[in-house]
């Protein structure tokens, strides 16, 4: 399994360069995040569970990844997480059960410290 901190910080620093090559596409993208994770009807919280959730659904450590920084950062507990993985191996069988141990192996790598 990956090492969910290095991914990440792998990704960020590859994401700087398209930042650099393709700056109207990144700021788009950035935006639209921004504007669908604000609080609203759903609290961030809630809405980074099911960001986590499909992330797993569509086998994404990425976005496994990222997503998990976030809920750490929001207060998620073990709990939370375990359940919104539950909810994503129900709905995508085997191959999600597969990125819901991936999950869990990053939610352990970036709670380690």
């Amino acid at each position: 399994m990956p090492d969910y901190r290095q991914l990440t910080q792998g990704i960020s620093s590859s994401m700087a360069g398209l930042r650099q090559d393709i700056p109207e596409v990144m700021k788009g993208f950035s935006a639209l995040a921004h504007a669908a994770t604000q609080n609203g009807a759903l609290d961030k919280k809630t809405k980074e569970l099911i960001a986590l959730a499909i992330g797993v659904a569509v086998r994404c450590d990425g976005c496994i990844g990222f997503h998990m920084q976030a809920l750490l950062k929001l207060g998620a507990s073990k709990a939370e997480i375990e359940e919104t993985l539950g909810m994503a191996v129900y709905m995508g069988g085997g191959p999600s059960l597969m990125y819901a141990a991936h999950a869990m192996q990053a939610y352990d790598q970036m709670t380690a410290d």
